[in-house]
């Protein structure tokens, strides 16, 4: 094994545990958000939720999202099959049955390991939106479903080597992907479940439900700022120097001009300078660039992430007035973020940074050929993952149930899904004198 592919497989493996590491942030961040009786339930979520999708996606997600097929979905491969024993040496251009990742030459299991990591953060986003109310057993059901086909089949259009791709369509780290596939998926969660008890009250009221520990939802998004430090740079999954350098830098940019429009339109609208609003708009800001990281200037990642910082805000008032419950903004900030940085790539690409990928944005002298192209993309994974997320939601809910009862939302989740207390030094009991 040469030293660059050496230096190539270290970089993509500890990329890929950083956004492993993310797990963690998500669930401090959505724990933060919620309630205090359903921070058991949350957490238990966020953990069980990797182990879901390693096996989903080992035992058919992987082989359907980049096994050789057709322009649809991967026919080879699945299982892990035909690529793993079958493969050549390390480093041959070739592995196996899964031509789409040819590109780079880390052995199968790194690709794997990335590819992994990336799915289950999927299924992660749903879980912060439906939170508070949702069956455990209900939740899970639906995981394995979105990581083993939903997921995988619509990301085999983008980097499968599927139709989007040959369209001209292009996602650098999964704002469409990856975002904006578990943002849909949970929109289709949320309306099949409904608002939590309290949340609308009559005449359009908005009742507002505060999160129990801002010091853990900073704390998680902070994790998660850090993570995609591996999200985006990992994503070239070569040690390539100039281009991690370049993702790293325009990647946080837009965390920090997200951070800051949201908390100046956060303040402007509501009074005072929210925290889980300038938590939301950092976190827009990354799923913003995530798309076009690689594709853009420092400059331009400056405007994508105060754009999509202040589209997260409008975004999260907006839900609210269309009673879209949603405890921690997920659909907001995954949802249109995703769909604003996929389509900033047609805005604002330059060839210039990355030559021979996306040519230039219509901004930058492209004409508006490339933001078709995102456009397109943006309709048809949306189209697709929301129309079958929810008919596997339906379809739970008729089998299993996906709401809890009236008692155990009133009462928390924690004790009626799992029999445990998050904090039960704080619980007054009555003692016997």
């Amino acid at each position: 094994m040469d030293l660059q592919i050496t230096l190539d497989t270290l970089w993509v493996l500890i990329a890929g545990m950083l956004v492993f590491f993310m797990n963690l942030g998500f669930a401090l961040v959505e724990s933060g958000f919620a309630r205090a009786k359903n921070t058991v339930n949350i957490i238990s979520k966020n953990f069980v939720v990797f182990a879901i999708a390693s096996i989903a996606f080992f035992v058919i997600g992987w082989g359907l999202m980049y096994g050789d097929g057709n322009g649809f979905l991967g026919l080879n491969g699945l299982f892990m099959l035909g690529g793993a024993d079958n493969s050549p040496a390390v480093g041959d251009a070739y592995q196996g049955v899964y031509s789409a990742l040819s590109w780079t030459g880390v052995p199968l299991m790194a690709k794997f390991f990335f590819q992994l990591v990336f799915a289950a953060t999927a299924a992660t986003i749903v879980s912060g939106a439906v939170a508070e109310r949702i069956k455990y057993a209900s939740f899970i059901a639906f995981s394995f479903v979105l990581v083993a086909f939903i997921y995988p089949i619509v990301g085999h259009w983008i980097w499968g080597g599927g139709w989007l791709a040959s369209l001209g369509f292009w996602d650098f780290a999964g704002s469409t992907v990856v975002h904006s596939t578990g943002a849909w998926a949970a929109l289709a969660g949320v309306l099949v479940l409904g608002p939590r008890i309290g949340k609308y009250g009559k005449n359009g009221k908005v009742n507002a439900i505060p999160g129990h520990n801002m010091t853990s939802a900073m704390t998680g998004a902070f994790i998660l700022w850090l993570g995609w430090f591996g999200f985006n740079p990992g994503s070239t999954m070569a040690a390539d120097p100039g281009a991690i350098s370049h993702i790293v830098v325009t990647t946080s940019m837009a965390a920090a001009a997200g951070a800051l429009v949201a908390t100046g339109v956060a303040w402007k609208l509501l009074g005072k300078p929210d925290i889980g609003m300038t938590i939301n708009g950092a976190l827009g800001g990354l799923v913003g660039i995530t798309a076009g990281c690689a594709f853009v200037s420092v400059g331009s990642s400056l405007v994508i992430g105060a754009i999509a910082g202040a589209l997260i805000v409008f975004g999260v008032l907006l839900l609210d007035k269309l009673k879209l419950d949603d405890p921690v903004g997920a659909l907001a900030v995954h949802g249109m973020g995703g769909i604003f940085g996929t389509l900033a790539v047609g805005l604002f690409a330059q060839d210039v940074i990355a030559p021979g990928t996306t040519g230039d944005g219509l901004f930058f002298g492209g004409g508006a050929g490339l933001l078709g192209a995102q456009a397109i993309g943006v309709l048809a994974v949306g189209g697709a993952v929301f129309a079958v997320s929810l008919a596997a939601w339906l379809l739970i809910k008729v089998t299993m149930g996906v709401r809890v009862s009236v008692e155990e939302e009133l009462e928390g989740l924690d004790i009626g899904e799992h029999g445990n207390r998050a904090y039960p030094d704080f619980v007054q009991t009555e003692t016997v004198a």
